[in-house]
């Protein structure tokens, strides 16, 4: 079985089994001790870094616009969807948002400490005068922000 792993995952001690893949983007945020000597543990193993394709990150963009998650997906959320779409890996995360924009891109995840995420649809609403828009910002009615909630 193929496996992408995000940063969480250098901070635990989960047995991990086949053939597993990361990303730079994950590399650079591993500072702690304890993930490192987890990321050099696995690159021992045979963990393999790698970037992904940039049809791959194009076809992630819009699974977030989709899931409207857009606004809150990083960089290296976007690098590691579009790796495990690739791959047609499972993605190990924790991040809720990941978890739903891979649920549009058809990627299966498995959480790590927490409970895995149940697809979410947003909305969001004005909080000067709770118009219901389709994006965040700024109201163009009143100028107050708009902010994400639970639909």
């Amino acid at each position: 079985m193929k496996a992408v792993l995000d940063a969480s995952v250098f901070f635990s001690d989960i047995p991990l089994e086949g053939d597993l893949f990361t990303t730079p983007s994950v590399c650079d945020e591993l500072v702690d001790i304890r993930a490192k000597g987890n990321f050099e543990k696995l690159c021992t193993a045979g963990l393999t870094v790698v970037s992904p394709a940039r049809t791959s990150l194009q076809a992630v963009d819009r699974a977030a616009e989709k899931s409207r998650d857009s606004g809150v997906i990083s960089g290296t959320d976007r690098d590691l969807l579009a790796l495990a779409k690739e791959l047609g890996a499972m993605l190990y995360t924790d991040d809720f948002a990941i978890q739903n924009v891979a649920g549009v891109l058809g990627v299966r995840t498995h959480a790590i400490f927490q409970r895995k995420a149940r697809p979410v649809r947003w909305k969001y609403r004005c909080t000067g005068c709770g118009r219901y828009y389709s994006h965040d910002g700024d109201c163009p009615v009143c100028g107050a922000a708009i902010k994400r909630k639970l639909k």
